[in-house]
């Protein structure tokens, strides 16, 4: 299958995925979407009511299967932190176009997750959120076809990289 025009967005909770994704579009003239609230829609509750009802691996059940059921063009998809542990969902996303990891050091997460289970993280018991972390960042790389450092943490500056990294990728293909 041919990749086709999307961008989808996967990183850690916190690392800015929604956020950078609804400029992104709009600088770039595509739709958005997030992933977190058509999981939250299919299931009518929040990501935290689905963890406790379901448990965690029926709540990465759901979300890969709404992962792998998504079918856009020229929009950018913000995933769930999660999302990488559905490998069915991302071999289909990988299908609908280039998948830009948002990389944001350890300490920057720590800061910004406040409330990490009202938030919906998937965290097992026992698991600290650097253990999460460590774990994750090596499927986003397996994942990843580009890796966007988050820096200074300038929503437009993100932006800014991961266009700049498209149209360099995008000038390597030719």
């Amino acid at each position: 299958m041919e990749k086709k025009d999307n961008l989808i967005l996967i990183g850690m909770p916190a690392s800015g995925k929604s956020t950078v994704g609804v400029i992104l579009a709009k600088v770039i003239g595509y739709d958005f979407i997030d992933s977190d609230l058509l999981i939250q829609r299919r299931e009518g509750m929040r990501l935290s009511e689905i963890i406790a009802g379901k448990g965690i691996d029926g709540f990465l059940e759901v979300e890969n299967s709404v992962n792998a059921s998504i079918e856009a063009s020229r929009s950018v998809i913000a995933t769930g932190g999660s999302a990488v542990y559905g490998e069915e969902a991302m071999r289909h996303l990988r299908d609908l176009g280039a998948v830009i990891y948002l990389q944001v050091d350890y300490e920057t997460i720590r800061k910004r997750l406040h409330n990490i289970r009202q938030r919906g993280v998937v965290l097992r018991e026992g698991q600290t959120l650097e253990d999460l972390y460590r774990e994750r960042c090596a499927l986003y790389e397996k994942y990843a076809d580009l890796i966007v450092r988050e820096g200074s943490g300038e929503i437009e500056e993100v932006v800014a990289r991961i266009i700049r990294t498209i149209r360099a990728g995008a000038a390597a293909d030719t």
